[in-house]
């Protein structure tokens, strides 16, 4: 399971760039428009995905953000300054499931909800947040093909066949895929 979640933490930092740099090719307008999905606009959404991330990367190296990571739902107005702030979620959650072994995996972690505070297995708020990035992204993705900016193919990080198609960002991100696929460090 530890490695089955650092591997969704590389994919999701990879994913991410993918999108983000997709993103970054619209016009301000195109970026804020009013569209169909659960929140309404891309600049929505790309703010949600940061703002959850922060929460639970937050939750899970003991900090104290709790519901204050929901005060500003809308932190970022234009993907230049959203993308750099994401990409450093990204490398914390790597950080995270890179330092996992089993103890950890399986400790409480602690959510601060509006109204109690929740207790959760590492390995749960794990799982919850790959789903909730996913699932977010899916929508940003969708959101782009009703733009002139093709939405990238997402789903090209597991095979190792697709190494190629994925090394030149790989290069850019400043991972390998000795890192992305390595067994325990």
């Amino acid at each position: 399971m530890i490695e089955y979640f650092r591997q969704q933490a590389y994919c999701n930092l990879w994913s991410n760039h993918r999108l983000l740099k997709a993103c970054a090719r619209l016009s301000e307008d195109a970026f804020q428009a009013r569209r169909s999905s659960f929140f309404p606009s891309i600049h929505a959404t790309l703010n949600h995905i940061l703002i959850v991330d922060a929460y639970y990367i937050d939750a899970l190296e003991g900090g104290t953000l709790g519901q204050r990571a929901f005060d500003d739902e809308r932190p970022y107005s234009r993907v230049d300054t959203l993308w750099p702030a994401q990409e450093t979620l990204d490398r914390r959650l790597i950080a995270i499931c890179n330092a996992l072994d089993d103890a950890q995996l399986t400790a409480d972690i602690a959510l601060e909800r509006a109204d109690r505070r929740q207790l959760e297995p590492a390995h749960r708020v794990l799982a919850h947040l790959f789903v909730h990035q996913t699932h977010h992204r899916g929508q940003v993705h969708a959101m782009l093909s009703e733009t002139d900016v093709a939405p990238p193919q997402l789903d090209e990080f597991f095979m190792r066949e697709e190494a190629p198609l994925r090394r030149e960002e790989f290069a850019t991100l400043g991972i390998s895929e000795a890192q992305a696929w390595s067994s325990r460090r």
